[in-house]
């Protein structure tokens, strides 16, 4: 059964190993996932970091941290990395994360969420391409967006520092 909760301190070296596996062979990883997820914890920017566990194991994560877009209204948030134990790959881990995140985050009274990825995948999440929104060089159909509320954001998009990691 899977099992969905916020990570813990005790976490941080199993999320660390689960991201490096996950990213391991994924061709548009730079193989710096986990060391963001690292830096977004010590700076405090997890807004929202999630688990997802079976048999008490750690199979999945989601990361939630806050991001600045030029012209928006409330409160914007960035999701990833997202990873999944590659074992457990395509079983629902990842859309249960992705899902149980964002009701989580629309919850705490969020405008919305943006993300870097593909579009086929995170469109079913309700995530669409807005050509209002700019993040450096990121091809423009793989920033994707998600209001909750009314009031489309503008501009471009500014990831914690943390995502300039190397």
């Amino acid at each position: 059964m899977l099992t969905i909760r916020p990570e813990t301190p005790q976490d941080a070296a199993v999320i660390r190993a689960l991201t490096n596996t996950a990213f391991a062979s994924a061709p548009v990883s730079a193989g710096t996932e986990a060391a963001i997820i690292d830096a977004l914890r010590d700076a405090g920017a997890l807004a929202l970091s999630l688990v997802a566990t079976e048999k008490g194991e750690i199979v999945g994560h989601v990361a939630f941290s806050p991001v600045h877009i030029d012209a928006a209204v409330g409160d914007w948030f960035g999701i990833g990395p997202i990873s999944v134990r590659p074992d457990r790959q395509r079983a629902g881990i990842g859309s249960a994360l992705m899902r149980e995140g964002l009701r989580q985050i629309h919850e705490r009274g969020a405008a919305g969420c943006v993300l870097v990825g593909d579009p086929a995948y995170y469109g079913r999440f309700g995530f669409v391409h807005d050509p209002e929104l700019r993040l450096g060089d990121v091809p423009p159909p793989y920033l994707q967006r998600l209001a909750f509320h009314d009031g489309e954001p503008k501009g471009e998009v500014h990831f914690h520092e943390a995502f300039a990691v190397h």
